[in-house]
This record gives structure tokens, sequence and C-alpha cells, in this order.
């Protein structure tokens, strides 16, 4: 690795924590990064799961000086999003490396697309049953174990349609994204699919990122964030499927 592709790691570890405490997304410019560092693929999903346990572990614990506490009240959702990170961590990491950076190139697309379309929040409607909660969590689970890219983005949504207030659903969708991750990852590990020296490094940046975008929303900053985010990510899924 280069002093360049390290610098480029930092700061799109730093970009992608943000743009994950506030809302999700990030991995979307943080794995296709690994991959042009050099990390194949699934070793790329892998190695981006230490940046993400670590961002939200900061963001969590920000989120926690500032009084709120998304342990509160999570059960229902934790338990079935870890169940499903599971598999889908398994599943994922049975894929070829050259068959996981073309999927993932395409799946850009339409995380892209989330993330200047955001769900809207549905604040105010009746909230689903335990039942129908947990189903959409297990799902929820096996994206976030697969692909994790995008998931904070319609947990945001889910947890609001689940009942959850928009403060509190922020801060139960960053808990639920470090547990998820401290299950998938060990997955990965074993199956030699993280690759330290660049983790840690990308791992460095995210977790700086991770406490800023929970502790300071500038007006206009979430704004200037995503649109770099959007532009470097549409570059890199190309990069990715082949386009140039």
């Amino acid at each position: 690795m280069t002093a360049f592709e390290a610098v480029l790691l930092v700061v799109g570890g730093v970009t992608a924590g943000v743009v994950n405490s506030m809302a999700g997304g990030g991995s979307a410019l943080t794995v296709p990064l690994l991959v042009l560092a050099g990390v194949p693929g699934n070793q790329a999903n892998g190695s981006n799961r230490l940046g993400v346990l670590t961002s939200n572990a900061a963001a969590f614990a920000s989120f926690r000086s500032q009084g709120i506490d998304g342990l509160k009240g999570s059960a229902p959702v934790l338990g079935p999003a870890v169940v499903g990170s599971l598999i889908g961590a398994a599943a994922i990491s049975q894929v070829a490396d050259e068959t996981f950076e073309t999927i993932f190139g395409y799946l850009l697309v339409p995380i892209i697309l989330l993330t200047i379309f955001k769900p809207k929040p549905a604040e105010g409607t009746e909230p689903w049953s335990t039942p129908v909660t947990a189903g959409v969590f297990l799902c929820v689970g096996l994206y976030a174990g697969a692909f994790q890219a995008g998931v904070g983005l319609v947990m945001l949504a889910a947890l609001t349609r689940a009942g959850y207030d928009l403060v509190r659903a922020n801060s139960v969708k960053v808990l639920v994204n470090l547990v998820v991750t401290v299950f998938a990852l060990p997955v990965f590990i074993s199956r030699g699919n993280v690759v330290w020296v660049p983790a840690i490094i990308l791992a460095i940046g995210f977790t700086v990122g991770g406490w800023v975008g929970a502790r300071v929303a500038v007006k206009g900053g979430e704004k200037v964030v995503r649109v770099f985010m959007i532009a470097a990510a549409l570059f890199l899924a190309g990069r990715l499927i082949g386009l140039w």
C-alpha cells in the first residue's frame, strides 16, 4: 500500500463515518476504496467491517454522552438483525472475489439513489407489530451481514415505522450496526477475509468520522459531505464494473 492510498483510506473513512452516523451509506465509498487499494473483493468487504465497528462504537458513545441511549427498547430489532447478519456474512464469504466486486459495483447504483432520495421516516403512523418488526429486521440483518453498504438508510426508515422517534431511531440504528458487526466480523476473520493493515488505517478515519458525525451537525455540512460521497461512489462503481 502506498502513502497516497493510505491517505485516501483515512479521508474516505472520515467521510463515511460522518455520513453513517447521520444517516447511512458510507460503505458505498469505503469498500470500493479498499478494492482500489489492492484488497480483493471479499477481503475488502470483511476489512471494511473493522471500521464499521469502531465508527459505530464511537457514534454510540457520542450519542450517549449527549443523553440519547439507543439500548433501551432495542431488543425487538437487535435479536433478528444479529441472526440475519450471521447468515448473510457466512453466505457472502462463499462468493468469489471477482464476482463480489461486480455485484457490489452494480449494487452501488440503488445505494446512491437511496443516498440522494433518502427514505422518508414514517412517523405518526401505526407502528408495526412485533412479528412484522422481527421479520423486517431479520432481512435487514441478512443484508447488513452480506454487504452493509446503505443499510443505515433503510434501517432509519424502518425504525421509525416500528415506532421509534427519529432521534432515538438514529441512536438505535447505530447500536444495531454495532452489534451486528460484532457478530459478523468474526465470520470474516475466521475465513481470512480481513486484511489488517488497510483495515486499521480505514478504521482510524471511520472512528473520527463516527464521533464527529454524531456530535456536530453544521448547517449544510451533511449536504456537502453527501455530495462528495455520491460523486466518489459513482466513480468507484464505474471502476468496479469496468466502465473505466
